[in-house]
């Protein structure tokens, strides 16, 4: 097969994408690499019909690399993930309606275009959690504790675009990060962005029913097959609090060769749906294989 991966600068050398690309490459498959936000495009020339099995987006939140995806959709080329599925987690306030609107455990989600709007949040909501809507890699989240300290921390927030405010879900300083790759759900456990403590490393921990049944619905949702979930355990039970398209896969036993075995399956079949309005069914989980076919790598 041959496949298109959309690489941002930001992870030209990390271990995702780059390790599931060798991997793709060694079982005999050709993958392009195109890094959108270190080239000059000619965006009327980018694409070229049936050239790709599929193209694959790996770029932060807000990069360029998206809209060329969107291009190659809208030309009816495979996409990993479906294009529409990746705008609809990546805009964080957009997120939170679709997630609430469809029965996920979300915090209600303000929005706003300018800081100074969230004064507008009753005081009753505080301690807020506020982040950019677009959003990644737990940049420029905040715990704010009052309407007093909102004020202060003005400034810091202007320029970030869209801002969208949470209520803060007490919880024990740790998240549980879920991925879904090929059908199967993975979890770990790390320190929340809120509270950073070098001391506590990203460890694998047992999956309960109840998180592992949010985690698939979040696929159903939104229409992915490659993604993590951040949940929080607070005091009314689990909580998401953020959805990530093509995460690290941190923690995930052979993450590579899963990841490129999804990617082929994927191209295959000419990708995921995007998310319906119908009433949710839970997945079945279909098993990874142990081992690639030669050649082949699913």
């Amino acid at each position: 097969m041959r496949l298109c991966f959309l690489v941002e600068e930001h992870y030209r050398h990390d271990g995702m994408p780059n390790e599931v690309i060798r991997q793709l490459t060694a079982w005999g498959h050709q993958v392009d690499v195109v890094r959108p936000g270190g080239s000059l495009l000619c965006m009327t020339e980018a694409l070229h019909t049936g050239t790709h099995d599929a193209w694959v987006l790996k770029t932060v939140s807000g990069g360029p690399g998206l809209t060329l995806l969107e291009a190659a959709a809208a030309t009816g080329l495979t996409t990993v993930n479906d294009a529409r599925s990746i705008r609809g987690v990546r805009d964080k306030a957009l997120a939170a309606a679709i997630g609430r609107a469809r029965g996920l455990p979300l915090p209600p989600t303000y929005a706003a275009a300018r800081p100074e709007l969230l004064g507008e949040v009753p005081a009753a909501e505080y301690p807020l959690v506020v982040k950019p809507a677009d959003g990644s890699s737990g940049r420029g989240v905040h715990l704010v504790s009052s309407p007093e300290r909102l004020a202060a921390m003005l400034p810091a927030l202007a320029g970030e675009g869209m801002l969208i405010a949470q209520p803060y879900v007490p919880n024990s300083g740790t998240d549980i990060k879920v991925y879904a790759v090929g059908g199967e759900l993975f979890a770990t456990e790390r320190c929340s962005p809120l509270h950073p403590d070098p001391s506590v490393r990203e460890r694998r921990v047992p999956l309960t029913a109840e998180v592992a049944a949010i985690a698939a619905q979040v696929g159903a949702v939104y229409g992915l097959d490659l993604y993590g979930v951040d949940v929080l355990l607070g005091p009314d039970g689990p909580v998401v609090v953020d959805v990530n398209d093509f995460p690290s896969f941190r923690q995930v036993p052979d993450a590579a060769a899963r990841v490129a075995r999804a990617v082929l399956a994927l191209a295959r079949t000419g990708g995921a749906q995007p998310p319906s309005a119908g009433p949710y069914a839970p997945p079945v989980s279909i098993p990874a294989q142990a081992s690639a076919r030669a050649g082949d790598g699913a």
